[in-house]
């Protein structure tokens, strides 16, 4: 069993890797992860969606519905939808963004890459993830998966975690050091 860096220690943790021992075994760790990021994008733009995951007050049954539904309408691979199943059924649907960026450090692991999460103030565009993916493998020295999060309160810049590393290149950030330099 694979520990990448003590992923398995959180609950979240067991259950991506639950997830990517089962795809990795199927040979099928390209479409559980290609449709995982269905779902990441469907969390971010569904407000309904995200709700239903996040909602202790939705019943088991209704939630396993709801997913179903979910996973139909997202056209996700068999595994990838019964493992959505077992979330709701065990009423860990709020465990999801969790187990998502896990599995995606999983895969990126057996891949030979490292992930790094990307938070950026507005969406980035092909060509400037291309761009970021190449000025990280000059730094780091191997290929780099990215994970994109849009965070509108950073106003400009970048923050780029990768493991224990943070740079922070955000405006929010310099403004708060400014701020901080002039109360002295």
């Amino acid at each position: 069993m694979e520990n990448s860096g003590g992923i398995q220690a959180s609950l979240s943790g067991r259950y991506a890797t639950a997830l990517f021992e089962l795809a990795r075994d199927s040979k099928s760790l390209p479409q559980v992860e290609a449709s995982l990021g269905a779902v990441r994008q469907a969390l971010d733009e569904s407000a309904d969606f995200k709700a239903l995951t996040a909602s202790p007050l939705v019943a088991r049954g209704a939630a396993a519905r709801a997913v179903a539904a979910v996973a139909a309408s997202l056209k996700l691979d068999a595994t990838t939808a019964k493992f959505l199943g077992v979330l709701a059924d065990n009423r860990r649907l709020s465990q999801l963004p969790a187990i998502i960026r896990a599995f995606g450090q999983l895969a990126a692991a057996h891949r030979g890459e490292t992930s790094a999460q990307v938070i950026s103030a507005h969406p980035l565009t092909t060509d400037q993830v291309d761009a970021l993916k190449a000025q990280l493998r000059t730094r780091i020295g191997r290929d780099v998966s990215v994970d994109l999060s849009v965070d509108p309160s950073l106003l400009g810049g970048l923050v780029v975690k990768i493991g224990s590393q943070m740079i922070d290149s955000s405006i929010k950030t310099r403004l708060n050091s400014l701020a901080n330099a002039m109360k002295g």
